[in-house]
């Protein structure tokens, strides 16, 4: 068997190869999904501006008043928690005023239904398929630019796209069904599925093939994604939250990845590493960022999608339970859940099974999780040229040749963080701007590109190079005891934070 996989011959394809030339460059994947995302993020800002309200500067008024009561209200109040239920009701509402979303309405997927598929194209009684139309037209003007800047013909993706997208609405639909619904089983699972379907048997069309864009769809929701992932989020938490993330993370990382070199003896050196990064620090954005910097084959992606996709719906299910059996707290069980569930909304999902605590608790954690994506695949793309590839000069790797490698959109992702965290700092109006902003627009379009591209991996896929991976159940161990290793730090780092070093931490955040 050889040392690597990816010597074997096959007709897949690394992730990322380095661009010959800065011209070039200007078209990869990368370049082009920093420039869409930062285009989306500008006209969203754009619109909620131009959508607000006559009276918006009375509204902000408002709200800074009640936030003074708020703050002036005194400890000792008898009718405290009543003043306190009122006022914080009337900020709810006036921020919800202030935050005006004109594309949210056009921005729509498929909803819940039960035993008629046709409710789910329903929402208060008026159908949504207008809304799914100018949905579907938006993300294919956006990627039809997109693929015309990157020197392929918009008119084949066109065709393609129609495909792939309704394909992905299929997803939704299954994914909607109320006892589907009932047992976590997320639409990146059926998009998956449905993509392996059709390559497996009949095979995927030449002309479907023209929109299969695995790493343009969700490079650019990564540069999105950006927009859900602030730096005030550090705050909420402080430094329980920053050891449980970024102590426990790398530590689980690496020595995963270790394990499976060392004693599992995986061939595959970029497998294992996709899959420890892919379970240890926050699924399939890691894998992805972790992928392109070691050059993954797709296969290698899709598989360690797969597993992570897998024991995610089992974790959802089981750690609630766990957490409520034990009677370890909302705060304790909701930052266990969220350093180890992999998808930021499953992590929310199983936290609401908690608590509305634990719920805030886990996806906290799991923000402070994600501000990783980026150092892990830095971090990647320098150990893969310096140990990994064999070089015939024996010479150190030049710094040019790890930007080289680097997975750049991740500095997109970066810097659309850095920029809403800015926005969000600036009093009520910068908040409402930024919620306008990703629950208006970015987030429902960064929902559909994850989706697109869950479709566009099983298309890629083939299960024979399935077979040749999971021959020897390895990549399963692999994620099994790395995972299990995860459990026990994440819960132990858990109970020291906020229980011995931080215990007011916790008593504040059950306020």
């Amino acid at each position: 068997m050889p040392s690597n996989l990816s010597d074997t011959p096959s007709q897949s394809t690394p992730l990322a190869e380095p661009a010959a030339s800065s011209k070039s460059w200007l078209r990869t994947d990368d370049a082009v999904a920093m420039l869409l995302g930062f285009c989306l993020i500008v006209a969203a800002g754009t619109v909620a501006i131009l959508g607000r309200s006559t009276d918006h500067s009375q509204i902000a008024l408002e709200l800074a008043k009640v936030k003074a009561e708020l703050k002036s209200l005194p400890s000792d109040s008898v009718d405290l928690a009543s003043n306190r239920k009122g006022l914080l009701d009337s900020q709810a509402k006036l921020e919800t005023q202030l935050a005006v979303a004109p594309m949210k309405p056009w921005l729509v997927k498929p909803g819940d239904w039960a035993s008629n598929p046709i409710e789910a194209f329903q929402k208060k009684g008026k159908s949504i398929a207008p809304a799914l139309l100018v949905t579907f037209l938006g993300i294919l003007v956006v990627f039809g630019i997109g693929t015309a800047i990157q020197g392929s013909s918009p008119v084949s993706f066109a065709i393609g796209f129609a495909g792939v997208f309704l394909l992905s609405l299929v997803a939704y639909l299954l994914a909607g069904q109320e006892v589907i619904k009932h047992y976590n089983l997320e639409h990146a699972l059926w998009a998956v599925l449905l993509g392996l379907l059709i390559s497996n048997t009949i095979g995927t069309p030449k002309w479907l093939s023209c929109a299969t864009k695995t790493e343009f769809y969700i490079k650019t929701g990564l540069v999105l994604l950006g927009a859900e992932v602030l730096f005030n989020k550090l705050l909420a938490l402080g430094l329980p939250g920053i050891f449980i993330s970024w102590i426990v993370t790398p530590v689980v990382l690496i020595t995963t990845y270790l394990f499976g070199q060392y004693i599992l003896k995986i061939p595959s050196k970029s497998l294992n590493l996709v899959i420890s990064a892919d379970m240890s620090v926050c699924g399939v954005s890691a894998a992805v960022a972790t992928a392109a910097a070691c050059k993954a084959k797709k296969e290698e992606l899709s598989l360690a999608i797969g597993l992570s996709l897998i024991f995610t719906v089992i974790m959802m299910v089981v750690m609630p339970f766990v957490i409520r059996v034990s009677g370890m707290g909302e705060v304790i069980g909701g930052a266990w859940i969220g350093g180890t569930v992999d998808s930021t909304g499953a992590v929310a999902a199983a936290g609401q099974l908690v608590g509305d605590v634990a719920k805030d608790v886990a996806a906290t954690v799991k923000m402070i999780q994600n501000i990783l994506i980026g150092v892990v695949a830095f971090g990647v793309a320098v150990y893969w040229v310096s140990f990994v590839e064999p070089r015939e000069d024996k010479k150190r790797p030049s710094v040019f040749e790890i930007w080289r490698r680097f997975p750049k959109f991740t500095l997109g992702f970066l810097a659309v963080s850095l920029l809403l965290s800015y926005c969000q700092s600036q009093g009520a109006e910068g908040k409402a701007l930024v919620s306008s902003i990703v629950d208006g627009a970015t987030k429902p379009i960064r929902e559909w590109l994850f989706c697109l591209a869950f479709v566009s991996i099983g298309l890629e896929s083939n299960f024979r190079e399935y077979r040749q991976m999971l021959s020897q159940g390895k990549p399963v161990i692999l994620y099994l005891c790395g995972q299990a290793l995860n459990l026990a730090l994440s819960l132990f780092m858990a109970w020291l934070m906020f229980e011995i070093v931080f215990p007011n931490a916790a008593n504040e955040l059950m306020r």
